[in-house]
């Protein structure tokens, strides 16, 4: 089964970090939102990937090339960026005549689900998260036999709480395309956008059958407290825990869970729970939690907590609740 990934999008509600590099390259918990997105799919069996490009592409392009060579790709540039729907629209001779199906995962969502076991439900099928706020999400109507009746996206008056996350299951990838021609020469906007929702409107009051399947987690890494939580959640996994190994670092206390990447340099600290370190990363004297800290960065003398630092950043200083993009110093010393 071929993975659509759409990964155009500006992600302003993560900047600074966005502003040097797409919001699917941050790093969470030891990789990037896109990292752990594509090893998911793999081992669920997943071996040919479209990616829709937009706003940074390059850095997406050459880091799927990079790090999964083994990968069956293409790359779809979206521009202007209009919709998810647009975005896919843009893509649909690429996956139109899949007779597997394909699956749709937003390029910024994580979520916990049995991959295997949606990709062998018949039919289409949309994952869901019952959520508190739903007039923010596309939402989803059942109907007394479990069947979806309807799709709306962020309604003024939800009728329902179950939220779509961002992965679909699309038996029917060619009625997909059709739907989305419609709504594009129709110029059918919801929100000022191409929504995916519409589309899949079309095609259910066209007689397409769909259903649910619920998540038992669901992180939109598009902000910035979201994404502390998918790093803390990712790095509590059974299986991270039990492959993580750490040099001596002198004078130093690790809380697990921790993830510190390659050559870094530790000293006189505490660090974690719940936190990330990317490679070749100075700390001394800091007591570091429930953060994430890019690459080449350098903190001393700090106390922090509830922080995403980007790459190349130095911070000297005292307690703060911070959020540092690439290439910034901070002397509070």
């Amino acid at each position: 089964m071929k993975a659509v990934i759409p990964v155009a999008g500006i992600g302003s509600r993560l900047r600074p970090h966005t502003h040097t590099q797409p919001k699917t390259l941050v790093p969470v918990a030891g990789n990037t939102i896109l990292g752990h997105i594509i090893d998911r799919l793999v081992e669920a069996g997943v071996q040919e990937f479209v990616f829709i490009i937009g706003y940074l592409g390059e850095k997406v392009e050459s880091y799927v090339r990079r790090e999964y060579p083994q990968l069956r790709v293409s790359f779809v540039i979206q521009e202007p960026r209009e919709g998810i729907a647009h975005a896919l629209w843009l893509a649909r001779e690429q996956f139109r005549y899949e007779q597997e199906g394909i699956l749709i995962l937003l390029g910024d969502t994580i979520v916990d689900i049995d991959l295997p076991e949606m990709m062998r439900t018949p039919g289409n099928v949309l994952a869901v998260k019952e959520v508190k706020t739903p007039s923010l999400f596309g939402l989803v109507e059942t109907g007394a036999n479990g069947r979806v009746t309807k799709v709306v996206e962020k309604p003024r008056i939800p009728k329902s709480n179950y939220a779509l996350v961002g992965l679909y299951k699309i038996a029917n990838p060619d009625w997909l395309a059709s739907a989305l021609e419609r709504i594009v020469e129709q110029d059918q906007r919801t929100h000022g956008e191409f929504q995916l929702t519409d589309a899949l409107m079309l095609m259910i009051q066209d007689g397409a059958e769909m259903v649910t399947t619920p998540v038992d987690n669901w992180f939109d890494c598009g902000r910035k407290d979201s994404l502390l939580e998918a790093n803390a959640r990712l790095l509590n996994r059974p299986e991270f825990l039990k492959r993580r190994e750490f040099p001596e670092f002198p004078d130093t206390i690790i809380i697990p869970p921790v993830s510190i990447g390659k050559d870094c340099q530790i000293s006189g600290s505490i660090i974690g729970p719940n936190v990330a370190i990317g490679d070749r990363t100075i700390v001394k004297n800091t007591i570091l939690s429930e953060s994430i800290i890019g690459s080449y960065s350098e903190l001393r003398s700090a106390v922090m907590h509830d922080c995403i630092v980007g790459s190349d950043a130095l911070f000297k200083g005292t307690r703060h609740s911070l959020n540092i993009g690439d290439n910034t110093e901070i002397d509070y010393s």
